[in-house]
């Protein structure tokens, strides 16, 4: 009895990624009419498809009757901030960077030049997506972007994407140049495969836009993307502070905008820069990542253009700060504290019930992002709590009254 239910429970796991892959198949000739409008050949399309099948494995899917696995290789959404930026790694990174913006100066100067963001901003930006082509991404851009297409969480951003890397085969880009990470972007500085249409560059006049061998159009690609998304020239990406002990740090969110001179006024000190009379006028935000402990930040416009380039704070900290370094400043004035982050599931159930009080109305994430900190700010004021923006078990446990 023992010996066949064995048999009938393999048969059974057998038949069902058969099924599954019925499935997909029938799901990639529904895209076909899509990619066809595209400019995709039946034969580009049937080379790409032929004996493709769906990663499984992949984070971020939505597969019935599976737990979703959680996105891995991006701290910037689990880790501290003393944890994600950490001085060892800026020192490394910082070191090469210096050497290649010397290798690189004239065509960095062009960049600036004729697009309008400084050469250590991309510098970083490499820096920190591929540890300047060190790592050597591990998935098959088309793979990944039919599974994420398929059964992800995303499915009509990751369709779209699909449809672009197939049409970047028909326009002659090599299946083995198609290397992506677990979310589809490929090259030198990441890029997905609409942003490679939008914003690839020929930078080094050879005919084509390399963003996988020729630095110079990888990082005139990176600069021209930040450019459209709104990039400010001359102007820095934010000021590090010191908050006065009284700042309220609920405040801490894009909408509440003023001229820097006017934080400065309200006892905010700018650490390691002298201010111009034009960088006073700027408006910015403030930004505490760690709440009241640890530096603050005043943010500018292009702070949120480098937050487009990746949704984090963290990341925008790590390659903002990675090209102050390039360009030969010190670490952060103001040292990250030791403070440690509640579990996932824990923040979201502040976020459910901060949600429920009216005081947050973005995605139950379980992340500590800028409007999380700033609800419970509000939540800690409201309460009588200590105001600090920052998600405790102290906190957890007065919610849970």
């Amino acid at each position: 009895m023992m010996r066949m239910l064995t048999v009938l429970l393999a048969l059974t796991a057998l038949a069902a990624p058969a099924s599954a892959d019925t499935a997909f198949q029938e799901w990639l000739q529904n895209v076909w009419p899509q990619a066809q409008a595209l400019g995709v050949s039946r034969a580009t399309f049937e080379t790409a498809t032929r004996d493709l099948e769906p990663d499984y494995s992949l984070p971020d899917l939505a597969i019935p009757g599976r737990p979703e696995k959680p996105p891995p290789g991006q701290p910037e959404f689990v880790q501290t901030p003393s944890q994600y930026l950490r001085e060892a790694t800026f020192d490394r990174l910082a070191a090469r960077g210096r050497q290649l913006a010397a290798q690189y100066h004239d065509t960095l100067a062009r960049i600036e030049r004729e697009i309008g963001v400084p050469g250590n901003v991309v510098l970083a930006i490499w820096g920190r997506e591929t540890d300047f082509g060190g790592y050597k991404l591990p998935h098959d851009a088309i793979r990944v972007l039919a599974t994420q297409a398929y059964v992800g969480q995303r499915k009509d951003f990751f369709r779209n994407e699909f449809l672009h890397v197939l049409k970047m085969l028909q326009d002659g880009v090599p299946r083995s140049d198609l290397r992506a990470s677990w979310g589809g972007a490929m090259g030198l500085t990441q890029f997905l495969p609409s942003e490679y249409y939008k914003y690839a560059v020929d930078f080094d006049g050879d005919g084509r836009a390399d963003i996988w061998r020729s630095v110079p159009d990888a990082l005139a690609s990176a600069a021209k993307q930040l450019a459209a998304k709104g990039w400010q020239r001359g102007e820095r990406w934010a000021y590090e502070v010191r908050a006065p002990q009284a700042a309220d740090c609920s405040i801490g969110v894009p909408d509440v905008t003023m001229p820097i001179g006017d934080w400065v006024k309200r006892g905010f000190v700018p650490l390691g820069h002298k201010l111009s009379a034009a960088e006073l006028a700027l408006p910015a935000s403030l930004l505490q990542p760690e709440g009241s402990y640890g530096p603050a930040f005043l943010t500018p416009k292009n702070y949120y253009v480098l937050k487009e380039y990746n949704y984090s704070d963290l990341y925008v900290l790590f390659v903002g700060h990675l090209s102050d370094r390039i360009g030969g400043a010190s670490s952060f004035v103001t040292p990250w504290s030791q403070h440690t982050q509640l579990k996932t599931a824990e923040v979201e159930l502040m976020q459910h019930r901060l949600t429920a009080l009216g005081l947050y109305k973005d995605k139950i994430d379980g992340k500590a992002g800028m409007l999380t900190r700033a609800a419970l700010g509000a939540y800690q004021k409201k309460n009588g709590l200590k105001v600090d923006c920052w998600p405790t078990a102290e906190v957890l446990a007065h919610m849970r009254r």
